[in-house]
């Protein structure tokens, strides 16, 4: 088996990814991992943009408090001051990369979104912010000295005495599996959305990350809050299509089968209400007229502010026969977002040294139970660029403090059952959707831990990227599921029927540990 050494290994090729490695190479070597190509990843379906705080109505502390009040009570306080304070030098660098933000009259152009309380996103040809960040970004590591490794997916993580010393990785054509060493290594892999039959999420996010860094013993937390898209596409035939949060922000309007607006019945923030709020409501009423959608209306806007605002969007419902600007689009909420990850401090250190984790891989506690919209591009490079900040010395020996005053725990055994649905993708995502989706209940998340568990006994050993992907989803499935069975309340994107309202006994994060005594 040979074996490779680069300063810095990073596992995953989205913003955060990118970014850290652009620049990580002023300080060393930089090797990218990534399953597919560079640009496989959800970045580039990034429709929403980059919250900063830099209208002139507009500051820091009311980022901050924006934030703090759409976590309904679990985001860390420190870390979301950090991602309010430190994001200008951030969004200048991504400008300095070659972002074309989005401007008028010479100033970037901000737009409203849901639960923010003023215009501070910032995007990049309209709906189109995650693509152009990821081109930017890639098109720089191209030119640089940054070796990117495609088709290579991260095996296992090397630890020895607690301190990271590399990453086992398997080329995907050929099947060879070769060690690489590093210094540090930094998870970037996005999140889990493949869990779930419907879903944003590209095809690669399939908890790669969290996998991994739950087998090699850190830390794992948040990992029942789950965030639902409000609005995805909803066409027979046609996979889900996100649209925009934007789309609501610019005065979109919704209502259902029967064609009453129906959000103001929920709420007074109506249509821009955070998005578990909106997803509920939206469950709610496809039940109560019997349907499998609702309807984003945007025909009372100006087509042109439709057509030059959200041009994707535009095009691609154009493409499958639908009229925006002229016709009702249908919607119903999918998987979009996972607020939980692998535990890290402000640094994005881990418990184990010289182990990082950023982007939707971490769990930083910026999003607590529930994410602002557009908080997620940034949270990737305020924290990415604290990960090459805390190497910078050369110096990788710190870590995260093993966590206290939370309920930390490890993955329950449970008896394998008689009868059990044929393991699969298909049968893993209909089971995760129908028992641990957008409501839930003590009694389908039982059923559905039953089932994980199952499965997770009768796996064979991983021996191509399939097998592997499915390996992590189920492992990442019982962490989501035992994590929702844990929190006997309702809070956030996390709504169990049995318990619907928030106990202030549960203000406090679920964390799982491989080697948490029993």
């Amino acid at each position: 088996m040979k074996t490779h050494y680069s300063d810095y290994i990073i596992v995953g090729s989205g913003i955060a990814g990118l970014y850290i490695a652009l620049l990580a190479v002023e300080q060393g070597s930089v090797l990218v991992l990534t399953k597919g190509s560079i640009d496989d990843c959800n970045t580039r379906y990034a429709q929403g943009g980059i919250a900063v705080a830099m209208g002139k109505d507009d500051s820091p502390e009311l980022h901050f408090k924006d934030t703090m009040a759409a976590g309904a009570g679990l985001c860390d306080a420190e870390a979301v001051r950090i991602l309010a304070e430190e994001a200008s030098d951030c969004i200048a660098d991504l400008i300095s990369f070659g972002v074309p933000f989005d401007t008028l009259e010479g100033e970037i152009t901000l737009t409203m979104e849901a639960a923010h309380s003023v215009p501070r996103v910032m995007h990049a040809g309209g709906d189109a912010t995650g693509e152009h960040i990821e081109v930017a970004l890639s098109r720089h590591v191209r030119s640089s000295s940054i070796t990117v490794l495609e088709n290579c997916l991260a095996s296992e993580i090397l630890v020895r005495n607690g301190e990271v010393v590399g990453v086992k990785a398997l080329d995907c054509r050929t099947g060879s599996v070769e060690d690489y060493r590093c210094r540090s290594l930094i998870l970037a892999t996005g999140g889990a959305g493949k869990l779930l039959r419907y879903t944003t999420n590209s095809d690669v996010v399939t908890g790669d990350g969290i996998a991994l860094a739950f087998k090699a013993g850190a830390e794992v937390m948040d990992m029942e809050f789950l965030q639902f898209h409000p609005t995805v596409l909803r066409l027979p035939g046609v996979a889900p299509f996100l649209i925009s949060e934007a789309v609501r922000g610019e005065g979109g309007i919704l209502i259902n089968a029967d064609g009453h607006r129906f959000m103001p019945d929920y709420t007074a923030e109506a249509e821009l209400a955070t998005r578990d709020v909106v997803a509920r409501s939206i469950v709610y009423e496809m039940k109560k007229t019997h349907s499998d959608r609702v309807f984003l209306d945007v025909r009372h806007l100006p087509p042109r502010l439709v057509t030059t605002r959200f041009p994707h969007i535009y095009r691609f419902c154009r493409d499958h026969g639908l009229d925006i600007t002229k016709g009702l689009i249908p919607v119903a909420p999918a998987a979009h977002y996972l607020m939980g990850g692998v535990k890290v401090n402000n640094w994005g250190e881990t418990i184990i040294s010289g182990l990082f984790a950023a982007g939707e891989t971490a769990c930083t506690g910026v999003h607590g139970a529930n994410r602002l919209a557009s908080n997620s591009l940034l949270e990737s490079i305020v924290f990415g660029k604290r990960v090459v900040r805390r190497t910078e010395s050369g110096d990788s020996s710190g870590r995260c403090e093993l966590s206290e005053g939370s309920c930390t725990c490890r993955l329950p055994e449970r008896e394998p059952l008689s009868t059990a649905p044929t393991l699969n993708l298909p049968s893993l995502q209909s089971l995760m959707w129908d028992k641990v989706g957008i409501v839930r209940s003590g009694e389908s998340l039982e059923e559905a831990a039953g089932v994980l568990a199952t499965w997770q006994g009768c796996l064979p050993e991983p021996s191509d990227r399939l097998s592997y992907e499915l390996d992590n989803l189920v492992l990442c499935g019982r962490l989501v599921t035992e994590a929702a069975l844990l929190r006997k309340e309702s809070r956030g994107a996390h709504f169990r029927t049995d318990f619907p309202e928030s106990s202030p006994e549960w203000q406090c994060h679920m964390l799982f540990r491989k080697d948490v005594a029993r």
